[in-house]
């Protein structure tokens, strides 16, 4: 049953499109060796430079935000932040003649309405006003319990061609399964 179960997957990945993926337990060297593998693969593919930097981009702030905030992490005592593992899922494909990233991993329960808040505002702007979104952003602290800059979120949507698409899926009464998915 193994060899059947794995041919399935890996024959519905390819009907999807995809041509990376990863699940598991993620950090920033694994991060770093899958942007390798992600970077000579659009090379191999002559992806156009511009596309592939866009891709590349959104691949990066995705898998940080997987390493940073979900809910599936194992944090060292000393804290540092190159040392954390996260658990969490990440592919990038192509479909309909354009590439996606997509990503999910669980957050917590209480963390679900202000992050589809945050993302209902972001998805509602339009191109320009995103950009003036994210210099806003730029010039105030970053947001309580933001381990970066409060930006990730709003860079994926500046560097998508299309507004971000995502979901929640409920796991158990503490967690919910958050999908981020965009086109480039």
């Amino acid at each position: 049953m193994l060899a059947q179960d794995f041919m399935s997957f890996h024959e519905a990945s390819k009907r999807n499109g995809v041509i990376l993926s990863f699940g598991g337990d993620l950090s920033e060297s694994v991060l770093f060796s899958l942007g390798e593998v992600l970077k000579l693969r659009m090379q191999q593919d002559d992806t156009d430079a511009s596309v592939a930097k866009r891709v590349f981009s959104i691949f990066v702030e995705q898998a940080q935000n997987i390493i940073r905030y979900s809910a599936d992490k194992v944090v060292p005592a000393e804290k540092p932040a190159a040392r954390w593992i996260s658990g969490g899922m990440i592919a990038v494909g192509t479909e309909g003649g354009r590439f996606f990233v997509v990503c999910g991993n669980e957050v917590g329960q209480g963390e679900v309405t202000g992050l589809r808040e945050r993302l209902d505002h972001i998805t509602a702007l339009s191109s320009e006003e995103l950009k003036r979104f994210y210099r806003e952003k730029l010039r105030q602290p970053p947001d309580e319990g933001s381990l970066g800059g409060s930006i990730g979120l709003i860079e994926i949507a500046r560097r998508a061609s299309a507004p971000v698409e995502y979901d929640f899926q409920t796991i158990n009464a503490d967690r919910s399964l958050f999908c981020l998915k965009a086109y480039i």
